[in-house]
């Protein structure tokens, strides 16, 4: 065998054999910390101005199809089920079951009946 030679076109970096420590990058005006955001803008994070309706999700359904290959479902749900699918047959199944679910799911019955 012989043996490898490294292009001359490629230099690898030396390391460095001393240990160093970061340090931060000075400001451009050279004076003191460097500052987050302009003057007179609030640094604090806000709350999310958008409020909800007080709705959440509970059950979660995903489907993969993708071209060429076998389909599957996923039916997930707060209150414990978690059920799979793979084959086209088997996932159109899964989907109607998940959808019956949804009206029969113990937490979702109490929650949305009481409320109308």
């Amino acid at each position: 065998m012989t043996a490898r030679t490294h292009s001359p076109l490629k230099s690898l970096p030396t390391p460095p054999t001393d240990p160093s420590h970061a340090e931060p990058a000075p400001t451009p005006s050279g004076s003191g910390a460097p500052k987050d955001v302009a003057e007179g803008v609030p640094s604090s994070v806000r709350s999310d101005p958008q409020t909800g309706d007080g709705r959440y999700p509970i059950a979660w359904l995903t489907i993969s199809a993708p071209r060429g290959a076998v389909p599957t479902a996923t039916s997930i749900c707060e209150c414990g089920r978690n059920l799979f699918a793979a084959g086209h047959r088997k996932a159109l199944a899964l989907i109607d079951d998940h959808n019956r679910h949804r009206t029969r799911c113990p937490l979702r019955t109490t929650e949305e009946r009481i409320a109308t």
